[in-house]
């Protein structure tokens, strides 16, 4: 078994006297994608955020590749990449110059064509992010989380929003990310994502992981539990259509 690049231990976070976060326990591999599902308010990105460091850990610990987060903030933002909701960037520069921009923050010099090539956006170099679609912002923001090689890359709902054929680039390059060996923690509300991506998911509601287990554990447990839906197999959704034709190939 992959030994744990994070565990967390009893996390807590409170507002105003209510615990949104109340102390969850889980583990993430070397080298797994990790969801973490839930309503809207269940602790999520809360939960993210403090071990991200991007807020304070009111209670219990969380610890990555051994180095604790509470207290040791600077060493955690060295060893992690982070693509949030609403990325922000800098205004008419290039993206060759953000990518050298991000990389230097971390002491390190890239070849920032070869990381816009990576995401398909080789021949974006001299464009600026306000030029750019939705898909191409969101792979944009991803390589720029991983220019100092991360050992933990976090995405908190990162295909909200876009059309199916990036939404399918984007999984890919997920699947590229965790092929470099880098452990990948997400949210995400949409469910067929997670049981296509992930490896492990938690299941948060009220600030609780009420389910930990993988996709297929969980479905065969719920069948188990007795429950049962119409059955109606289809060899093809809408989506497949939509992909098959207008073509797979991102348009922007």
């Amino acid at each position: 078994m992959s030994k744990a690049i994070l565990s967390v231990r009893n996390l807590q976070k409170t507002y105003d006297d209510k615990k949104v976060v109340n102390g969850i326990s889980f583990d993430v591999k070397k080298g797994e994608i990790f969801g973490i599902l839930g309503p809207n308010g269940a602790g999520k990105t809360t939960t993210l955020e403090m071990i991200e460091t991007l807020r304070p850990i009111d209670g219990g610990t969380a610890t990555i590749d051994g180095i604790d987060v509470a207290t040791q903030p600077y060493k955690i933002r060295s060893i992690i990449g982070v693509q949030p909701q609403t990325p922000g960037f800098q205004d008419k520069t290039k993206l060759t110059e953000l990518i050298e921009m991000f990389a230097a923050a971390y002491g390190e010099k890239v070849d920032a064509q070869k990381f816009l090539d990576d995401v398909q956006l080789g021949d974006k170099k001299d464009s600026y992010v306000e030029s750019l679609s939705g898909g191409q912002k969101q792979r944009f923001s991803i390589t720029t989380a991983l220019v100092h090689s991360p050992k933990v890359f976090f995405l908190d709902e990162p295909t909200t929003g876009l059309d199916p054929q990036a939404r399918r680039h984007l999984w890919d390059l997920i699947e590229d990310v965790r092929k470099r060996g880098i452990s990948v923690i997400m949210t995400t509300h949409y469910m067929d994502e997670a049981e296509i991506l992930c490896d492990r998911i938690a299941v948060m509601d009220n600030g609780n992981i009420i389910a930990l287990d993988t996709p297929k554990k969980l479905i065969k447990d719920l069948l188990g539990r007795g429950f049962k839906k119409k059955q109606h197999v289809e060899q093809a959704n809408l989506e497949d259509v939509f992909i098959d034709l207008t073509g797979r190939e991102l348009r922007a």
